[in-house]
């Protein structure tokens, strides 16, 4: 990576991920995901589980089928991004449009001391969007330096769950004094039953908690927001399910990524065009991207060079 990425869980230096290419008939599909350890993942275990349905996929594996064959997670998504990338190669006029527009998307503000946090909340005054990362402690101090030095752009706040509800509680003041436009994941998703009581004058988004369309109605009443990330629901099949349940029992889109390259990134840009916030900087944090993937430019996330993935085409429907 080209800097340390420090959330209250630790910090990363590198990126670790897993690609899988599906050729059939001269055309290769790719997909890619990000094994991560809070949910029990490793490079090892996902590899382990492709290469377990390699014999299913040899025999013309759908990506509905994919679904019942492998759970959501890390696996799963790298095959199902791959079967849609090769499915619009084989077919590129099978219902997707292109759209070249670019797309709002937060930059992120890692977990430091309230001095370092402000001098890169300097760097980032006049972008769009910005996502602040803290933990429990010097919360208020560090929300406070990022706002001063930035006082522009909206502020989403993401704990990783990392507060407690009286914690969260007692910031709510600050929270709207400072206009954020929401809190994501502020406690551990064992305790989203504590959101229950509490008196919010911001919303609040799951992340940890919402992995597939089947949390919502777990969630409903608890959270405002919902993230929708493709390595935690297993590819773009669940996420456009999700989109659609999330939409129907009113909440809110947010899109997001694990730290990665942009062969994850142009995937979720297809959820990315039909939610409310976006945060898909994960190759921002990279040394060296893929060629021809995406930009970030003032926080405008610029499409990839048509080919990268997907015919450079936006999905209209699963």
């Amino acid at each position: 990576m080209a800097t340390p990425f420090r959330i209250s869980r630790g910090v990363r230096t590198v990126a670790e991920i897993v690609e899988v290419e599906v050729e059939v008939g001269g055309a290769t599909g790719r997909g890619e995901s990000v094994p991560y350890a809070r949910y029990g993942e490793t490079l090892d275990s996902v590899v382990e589980q492709i290469e377990g349905v390699q014999d299913v996929l040899w025999k013309g594996l759908s990506r509905s089928q994919l679904q019942q064959v492998l759970p959501p997670g890390a696996a799963r998504n790298a095959v199902d991004c791959a079967l849609w990338d090769l499915d619009a190669k084989l077919d590129p006029g099978g219902g997707m449009l292109s759209d070249p527009n670019p797309v709002a998307t937060a930059l992120t503000i890692g977990v430091d001391t309230p001095d370092a946090m402000e001098s890169e909340a300097a760097k980032l005054a006049n972008v769009p969007v910005i996502k602040v990362k803290v933990g429990a402690q010097q919360a208020e101090a560090c929300l406070r330096a990022v706002r001063r030095a930035a006082p522009l752009p909206r502020m989403i706040v993401d704990p990783n769950e990392s507060w407690d509800v009286e914690l969260l509680q007692a910031l709510q003041p600050l929270l709207e004094e400072l206009q954020v436009a929401f809190v994501e994941q502020p406690l551990p998703s064992s305790d989203d039953g504590d959101l229950a009581g509490l008196i919010r004058r911001v919303p609040v988004c799951a992340d940890e908690s919402c992995h597939t369309a089947d949390d919502l109605d777990r969630l409903s009443g608890l959270y405002d927001i919902v993230n929708i990330k493709l390595d935690k629901t297993g590819g773009l099949t669940e996420a456009f399910r999700l989109l659609e349940d999330a939409r129907k029992k009113g909440f809110g889109v947010m899109v997001g990524c694990m730290i990665s390259s942009s062969l994850s990134i142009v995937p979720a840009l297809q959820i990315a065009r039909h939610a409310d916030f976006v945060d898909l900087d994960g190759p921002v944090w990279l040394k060296d991207d893929r060629v021809g993937g995406v930009s970030i430019k003032n926080g405008q996330l610029m499409p990839p060079q048509r080919g990268f993935w997907g015919s450079n085409a936006i999905v209209q429907s699963a």
